[in-house]
């Protein structure tokens, strides 16, 4: 899957190192720079932590209310292959929201583990946004000049040298870029 936030060409050019490296290398600094920015982003998505099944009809439950409607189509993720994918909501409760499924055995609630996700309808698309695109720039660079030299550090919150660029710094140099778009029910830096 090519990175969409931060391109191979822009990761290029921003480090300056033409053609020396080839595309699946490069495409995974930027991927993974996606990843770690996209994890920071406030989509409409509720964390699922557990599920159950009667009938044709499938439950998930969340920790914490949700926003969800009845009639609404939402995207599952990770939470078992009859419960994942486009699921038009049937029944609506403050923790929880059912809809139709594959599966058509009983199945008590269970965790969900690792957690998964549900996904509503997102009126913002990031990937056009550029201060998303320079915070993912940034953080690919940081990633790729982490791997071609480990003993290049960054400097810690109390500006003492550190021999891991990776560490919890990384979001912090990029987080007013993103501040206005940060999910603010998720883990930020």
């Amino acid at each position: 899957m090519a990175a969409t936030y931060v391109t191979e060409a822009e990761l290029r050019s921003a480090l300056g190192i033409g053609n020396l490296y080839s595309s699946a290398v490069v495409e995974d600094a930027c991927q993974a720079a996606e990843n770690i920015v996209k994890g920071k982003l406030n989509f409409n998505r509720q964390v699922a932590i557990a599920h159950q099944n009667t009938g044709t009809t499938g439950t998930i439950y969340f920790e914490y209310p949700h926003t969800f409607y009845i009639g609404q189509t939402v995207n599952v993720e990770n939470c078992g292959a009859h419960y994942n994918g486009n699921k038009t909501i049937t029944a609506a409760g403050e923790y929880s929201i059912s809809f139709t499924t594959s599966h058509i055995s009983d199945a008590p609630k269970h965790d969900i583990i690792p957690y998964g996700s549900v996904y509503g309808d997102t009126y913002v698309d990031y990937e056009t946004l550029d201060e998303v695109r320079e915070a993912s720039l940034m953080i690919a660079v940081d990633i790729w000049q982490a791997r071609q030299a480990s003993n290049a550090g960054g400097i810690s919150p109390d500006f003492q040298p550190s021999p891991y660029r990776m560490g919890n710094t990384l979001m912090a140099r990029v987080r007013g870029l993103l501040a206005d778009h940060l999910a603010p029910g998720g883990q930020v830096g």
